[in-house]
């Protein structure tokens, strides 16, 4: 049986370059899939990244072979790689950071460098679309058996994970301290660094009153007591709610509004949010 293939990148829709990837994909084997999940990551996010991955792996069966292509560094010497998951899934993508959330909610069974000469014939003189060149060609080799994980390159140990910020936060039963990590969600959401299993586990409950703040470093620009709710219906329109997102992480948003925009909401380490009882 073929293995899934689920695509995601921050190429974007106007061009054609996601067509060419798929093109690859049926050269290699006219039966195999191209799933698209998303190619509107912001782009050069790597935390982006890292953040849809972990987001989607769940949802899928086991030997489904992602591909995830943001990559600010290509061209250079980062490696073109092929995860194993510790699920059986694989993960093919550059080694910049992009795996750094499922490596702690999965785990990584071992990773491997691609081959250099694993590549579409013809594309040996281009550096700047190996998505296309390598990355899709290497998966669509994997996915319809033609190359095991075993013969896609040697193995490696250590890979590179972002900062821990973006991964973790201070859950107390007073207070949390946390950061924005993701202003993508299309309604204007934000999403902070704050585990839900975390947060219920420290005594918060449905219904309570909280206080949220948010700094810009280190600068107030809002305040408020916020309700935790379990969804949007449970506030009046145009009013702000703290909720459970999707992705199991702590979010903010307004009721038939855009909290993002309307406060001008930037992601990364200095966009700290505080709650308080």
């Amino acid at each position: 049986m073929k293995k899934y293939l689920v695509v995601q990148t921050d190429f974007g829709q106007e061009w054609p370059f996601i067509t060419t990837m798929k093109g690859v994909v049926k050269t290699v084997d006219p039966q195999l899939e191209f799933i698209d999940s998303c190619h509107q990551i912001t782009p050069f996010s790597i935390l982006e990244a890292s953040q849809q991955l972990n987001y989607i792996y769940r949802f899928w069966p086991e030997n489904t072979v992602f591909v995830s292509v943001v990559d600010p560094g290509v061209g250079t010497d980062r490696k073109a790689s092929c995860f194993k998951l510790k699920n059986g899934q694989y993960v093919i993508s550059p080694d910049n950071g992009s795996l750094s959330h499922l490596f702690h909610s999965v785990g990584i069974a071992q990773v491997r460098e691609i081959r250099s000469d694993i590549r579409f014939k013809g594309t040996e003189n281009i550096s700047v679309f190996h998505g296309r060149d390598i990355f899709i060609y290497a998966a669509a080799l994997l996915a319809s058996g033609q190359l095991s994980f075993e013969d896609i390159g040697e193995p490696y140990q250590d890979i590179v994970m972002l900062d821990q910020r973006y991964l973790h936060a201070e859950v107390g039963k007073e207070q949390c301290e946390g950061i924005v990590t993701n202003i993508s969600d299309h309604f204007g959401s934000i999403v902070f660094s704050i585990p839900v299993a975390e947060f219920l586990k420290q005594g918060y409950q449905y219904g309570e009153e909280l206080e949220v703040s948010l700094y810009d470093h280190d600068e107030c620009y809002y305040t408020a007591r916020v309700p935790y709710v379990h969804s949007f219906g449970e506030v009046p329109s145009g009013q702000p709610l703290l909720f459970n997102s999707s992705s199991e992480y702590l979010s903010l948003g307004i009721n038939m509004g855009n909290f993002r925009d309307d406060y001008q909401v930037s992601s990364g380490l200095e966009q700290k949010v505080i709650i308080r009882r």
